[in-house]
């Protein structure tokens, strides 16, 4: 359950320097996201104008008045015949884990992409060792649809891609 004072609420130009910062903790320190150049506070304003411009959700949480985490739902694909399908993304600050929170802002993310007639939600999960992530979605209604072998290499090491799928015109799991 996330905290009582945990706000989910769409993001604002305002949020994205804290959006950088949690974003750039696992750009530099995991293997979370295959970014490897740390994306500054203009590249995410983009960002944001772009998905918001398309309809698409972009929220934060808040969690005592501070940007705990963020997550949206961008175009899977860039070639037209995939517009009703996107990627969902979801990062939380290292101190906000464990409180439900990826959990209200992936639910978030799935009703506002669903508002936007998006049919399909793709999830494409690293595999880093744990299972927190496509549990995660598991618990929101993914199913496993494939893995990817050896498909980025960071750190030092080759890792492979997890992809979970969610069907949007299915009714809500319980």
């Amino acid at each position: 359950m996330a905290d009582a004072e945990a706000v989910i609420r769409p993001a604002t130009p305002r949020d994205q320097e804290a959006v950088a910062d949690i974003y750039a903790h696992y750009v530099l320190h995991t293997v979370a996201t295959f970014e490897t150049t740390v994306p500054g506070v203009a590249d995410w304003e983009r960002r944001l104008d772009d998905l918001t411009g398309r309809g698409l959700p972009f929220v934060v949480a808040e969690l005592s008045g501070q940007v705990a985490g963020f997550a949206y739902a961008a175009l899977w694909r860039p070639k037209p015949a995939y517009c009703h399908t996107v990627e969902d993304t979801i990062y939380l600050a290292p101190s906000a884990t464990g409180r439900g929170l990826g959990s209200a802002l992936l639910r978030e993310v799935i009703a506002g992409a669903a508002r936007a007639g998006v049919r399909q939600m793709i999830a494409v999960i690293a595999d880093t060792g744990s299972d927190a992530s496509a549990a995660l979605h598991r618990r929101c209604g993914f199913t496993e649809a494939g893995r990817l072998t050896a498909v980025g290499r960071k750190h030092g090491r080759w890792i492979d891609t997890l992809l979970l799928q969610r069907d949007l015109t299915a009714a809500e799991p319980e």
